[in-house]
C-alpha cells in the first residue's frame, strides 16, 4: 500500500498533488489510476504531462499524482473543479498541494450505542460502508464504539448523517412521550422512563442547539484556526446574534448554531453557516500543520523545543501553536510552517530533515 512515504522519496513533492473523492468500488485500482492520469494530463483540465499516480494509498479515495513540472501541479491547483469522466459517474475530486501533514486522513471514534433501539447496529454499520465505501471502520465494539478512519471530507458525511438520523430518532422519541401522555395513562412512570433513557442517549450525540439551529462538521486543526486566528469568526457570531455551541470529537469538531436575540432573521444561522463553510473549505485548501514530538524526550529537549515555539510566535503572527502534554502542533500556510519549523530547529540546534 502506497503512502507519504513513496511522494518524500522520489523527491518531488513540490510536483505532487493530493487528489481525494475518488470513487471507491466501481473500477480495479489499475483502471482508477488510468483514469486519474488521463484526467490530469487532460490540458481542457489544466493538465499535463504525469510521472506518475500513487494509488491505491493508506486513505481510501486518495490519490498522489506526481507531474513532471511544477507549474503544472500549480495550474490543477488553481482549477475550481476538478470531475472525473463520465464512466466513473463525474465523480467531484478536491486538489491540494502535497504535504506530510496534509488534512488528507483524519479518525474518529463514534458511538453507535444511542442507535440500538432503532436498529441492530451491526446492520447500521453495513449500511454505513455500502453509503460510504472510501471509509475505514475498525471491528464493531460490545459497548457500540467504533473507529473510522478516511479523507476529512468522508468522515464529515459520515458524521453529519449520522446527527440528522439521531435527530431523527429524538423527533421519534418526544412524539412516543405526546403520544404517552394522550393515550397511555395506565402506567405514566414507565413510559416517563423509558423516554428519558432514550433522550439522555442521543443528547450525547446531538447538541442542544442542533435541534433547533443550523449545524455543521469541521476538521478540528481547521475549526482551531478559524477561532483563534480569524477575527472574523467571532465578530460574525456577535453581528448576527448568534449561539455557537462546539463540540470537539478528536480531530472532528461539531458546531451547532443557533440565533439568540429574539426577532432576529430567522435565516441569520443559516447564513452564519454558510460563511464558515466557505472560510473552513479556504482553510482546509490552504493549511498545513507540523509536529513536534515531545514524549520520551528529556526534559531540556522539551523546554528548549517549547521556548523557541514561543520565542518565534510574535514573529509568525499567522501560525497557531497548540501546545499538548505528548506533542506540539504547528499549523500555518506551507511557507509559514516550513519556516518556522525551521527556525525552531536552529534555535535548539538541529538540521531541518
Amino acid at each position: 500500500m502506497a503512502s507519504v512515504l513513496n511522494v518524500k522519496e522520489s523527491k518531488a513533492p513540490e510536483r505532487t498533488v493530493v487528489v481525494a473523492g475518488l470513487p471507491v468500488g466501481l473500477f480495479s485500482d489499475q483502471l482508477l489510476a488510468l483514469l486519474v492520469k488521463s484526467h490530469f494530463q487532460d490540458i481542457k483540465n489544466e493538465g499535463g504531462d504525469v510521472e506518475d499516480v500513487i494509488y491505491p494509498t493508506r486513505t481510501k479515495g486518495v490519490a498522489y499524482v506526481i507531474f513532471k513540472e511544477k507549474k503544472v501541479a500549480e495550474n490543477v491547483i488553481r482549477q475550481k473543479k476538478h470531475r472525473l469522466a463520465r464512466k466513473a459517474r463525474h465523480a467531484e475530486l478536491t486538489v491540494s498541494h502535497f504535504s506530510d501533514k496534509i488534512f488528507s486522513s483524519v479518525n474518529a471514534v463514534l458511538d453507535l450505542s444511542v442507535f440500538g433501539k432503532e436498529v441492530t447496529l451491526e446492520t447500521l454499520v453495513k449500511d454505513l460502508k455500502k453509503k460510504i465505501p472510501s471509509l475505514n471502520f475498525s471491528p464493531l465494539k460490545p459497548n457500540g464504539r467504533i473507529s473510522v478512519e478516511g479523507s476529512f471530507l468522508a468522515v464529515k458525511r459520515l458524521k453529519e448523517s449520522l446527527l440528522v438520523r439521531a435527530c431523527s430518532l429524538l423527533e421519534k422519541d418526544r412524539n412516543f412521550t405526546s403520544e404517552g401522555r394522550k393515550w397511555n395513562r395506565q402506567n405514566p412512570q414507565r413510559n416517563l422512563q423509558r423516554s428519558n433513557n432514550s433522550l439522555a442517549s442521543v443528547r450525547t450525540l446531538v447538541p442542544e442547539t442542533a435541534r433547533s439551529g443550523e449545524m455543521l462538521v469541521l476538521d478540528t486543526d481547521v475549526f482551531l484556526y478559524l477561532q483563534h486566528k480569524c477575527r472574523s469568526y467571532e465578530s460574525t457570531l456577535k453581528k448576527f446574534h448568534i449561539l455557537s455551541q462546539e463540540k470537539v470529537d478528536g480531530e472532528i469538531t461539531t458546531i451547532c448554531l443557533k440565533n439568540i436575540q429574539v426577532g432576529s432573521q430567522p435565516n441569520n444561522a443559516k447564513h452564519v453557516k454558510e460563511l464558515i463553510e466557505e472560510w473552513s473549505h479556504a482553510l482546509y485548501l490552504k493549511l498545513r500543520k507540523e509536529t513536534f514530538i515531545l514524549e520520551g524526550k528529556e526534559k531540556k529537549e522539551k523546554r528548549m523545543i517549547k521556548c523557541a515555539c514561543e520565542q518565534l510566535s510574535s514573529r509568525y503572527p499567522e501560525v497557531l501553536i497548540n501546545f499538548y502534554r505528548t506533542h506540539i502542533d504547528i499549523i500555518g500556510s506551507s511557507s509559514d510552517t516550513y519556516l518556522f519549523k525551521k527556525g525552531v530547529m536552529k534555535l535548539i540546534g538541529q538540521k531541518v530533515s
